[in-house]
């Protein structure tokens, strides 16, 4: 079981010290960074929920902080967090919807797929287990 949540993080590089300068166009870069996915059920599995909506991240302030401690940078250098989607095996998407059909109320849905559309939208993508 296999899962990892992908975003693109834009931030700047600020020098260390005060006899080194940057290009100012060259001071800014973006990144794709792969988190990984707990095992749904498991202590931090809600982690789509918290963060995410419609396939959007669902607040810009604390997605920042969050890659900001991510990438170990400071905070003020974050300058956007983009969610890519989820990729997940099989074996990971199934056992998610399970865990999620056992408390659909948590999520205020009546199905699963009403789960994944309104956090992840269709930012879901399927791999190989390897």
């Amino acid at each position: 079981m296999d899962a990892r949540y992908v975003f693109r993080i834009r931030f700047r590089l600020e020098p260390a010290g005060e006899d080194v300068s940057l290009e100012p166009s060259s001071a800014e870069t973006t990144v794709t960074l792969f988190r990984g996915a707990p095992e749904p059920g498991a202590e931090g599995w809600l982690f789509f929920r918290n963060t995410l909506w419609r396939g959007e991240v669902s607040d810009e302030d604390y997605a920042r902080r969050l890659a900001a401690e991510w990438l170990g940078v400071p905070e003020r250098t974050v300058e956007s967090v983009d969610f890519r989607e989820l990729q997940a095996d099989e074996e990971y998407l199934e056992a998610l919807k399970s865990e999620t059909a056992a408390d659909l109320e948590a999520f205020k849905a009546d199905n699963v797929s009403e789960v994944l559309s309104k956090y992840l939208g269709s930012s879901v993508r399927v791999t190989d287990a390897s």
